[in-house]
């Protein structure tokens, strides 16, 4: 039998960008799927948006405000899929990527293999985005995964993956303790148990760039801070999990040094902890010092805002791009009309 895809898409106050992820979820070539939309008690049109998507087969639930982890879990608790494809309400799926992804199961596989597919920024055209090769984009057994994204600090966006009901159930949901990182710790605790992970060239996904109203920015959230750095602990023990040597021990160390600037100076016990763990590895972390495009600004500012200068500019940036692709992009669309 034709497998069933459930789309499980958290939502909350993406009323803007809810109608392009719909889409291109609807959109999906492959025949045989369900689209659920969770309404994470959303104070904008969220849930009216999901509504006018109920011809094509969407289904809309809504719940009080659990935060992300906890309106995916829903999502996947109502859902009926043999496979399962989360889907951020603001990203978009290239039109054959779940066809593409079933595509390029051999027969004998285990029904624990992990899919996966490239990704690429955007901000609102995705025509305009660009997919960079990296050393995921390859066949690997779980520990040779967690080895690359611990070691390199490599990441792989949600909606890459397709994951099967029997690897779903086995690893449990979401970790709503968690305000950061959600995804990271559940995917690296879904590869951990998997058979492995088949990544497919010929899918795509499309994950906009949204500025510091994304979940995934820190900035000075203590609450962040302190799930980080949870996150990264259950990392460390899904990986050790697997293999216990000097090659993981190394990783793990580059791993505590890619993120200790986020606890470093700011948060000293944290920083503290980190250091701790580094010693148990037979490391120490250094204090990270500002690149010198950033660092010559210290004499004149201080230390403190030189520092909040290297997160501020580049966000400044970002913001300057993003409104010139949307104007763009509000162009070609009012064009091709």
């Amino acid at each position: 039998m034709t497998p069933l895809v459930s789309i499980v898409i958290p939502a909350y106050n993406a009323a803007a960008t809810l109608p392009y992820t719909l889409e291109s979820a609807t959109g999906q070539t492959w025949p045989r799927k369900e689209i659920i939309v969770v309404d994470d008690g959303s104070t904008d049109d969220t849930a009216a948006v999901a509504d006018r998507f109920a011809s094509k087969g969407v289904k809309v639930v809504s719940i009080k405000n659990r935060g992300l982890a906890g309106a995916v879990n829903y999502g996947v608790s109502r859902c009926q899929g043999d496979y399962i494809q989360e889907l951020d309400a603001d990203d978009i799926l290239g039109p054959d990527k779940i066809e593409r992804q079933l595509a390029a199961r051999r027969a004998g596989d285990s029904k624990r293999l992990l899919l996966s597919s490239p990704w690429a920024h955007f901000y609102y055209r995705t025509n305009r985005a660009r997919f960079v090769r990296n050393a995921f984009w390859q066949d690997l057994s779980p520990v040779e995964w967690l080895m690359r994204k611990l070691g390199e600090n490599l990441h792989m966006q949600n909606a890459t993956w397709l994951v099967s009901r029997e690897l779903a159930e086995a690893t449990g949901g979401w970790d709503e303790r968690l305000d950061y990182d959600q995804d990271g710790e559940y995917y690296a605790r879904l590869v951990s148990l998997s058979a492995g992970t088949r990544f497919v060239p010929e899918g795509s996904v499309f994950y906009r760039l949204s500025g510091s109203h994304r979940v995934s920015y820190i900035g000075d959230s203590d609450k962040k801070k302190e799930s980080l750095l949870r996150s990264m602990k259950l990392h460390v023990q899904y990986i050790r999990g697997l293999e216990d040597s000097d090659r993981v021990r190394r990783a793990c160390l580059a791993y505590f040094q890619t993120w200790f600037s986020i606890f470093h100076p700011s948060r000293p016990d944290l920083a503290a902890e980190l250091q701790s763990m580094a010693a148990q590895f037979q490391g120490e972390l250094v204090p990270p010092q500002l690149p010198i495009k950033y660092a010559w600004m210290q004499p004149l500012v201080g230390s403190q805002t030189a520092t909040r200068m290297q997160t501020t500019l580049p966000q400044f940036k970002s913001g300057l791009i993003s409104k010139w692709d949307k104007a763009m992009f509000w162009l070609e669309t009012r064009y091709a009309q």
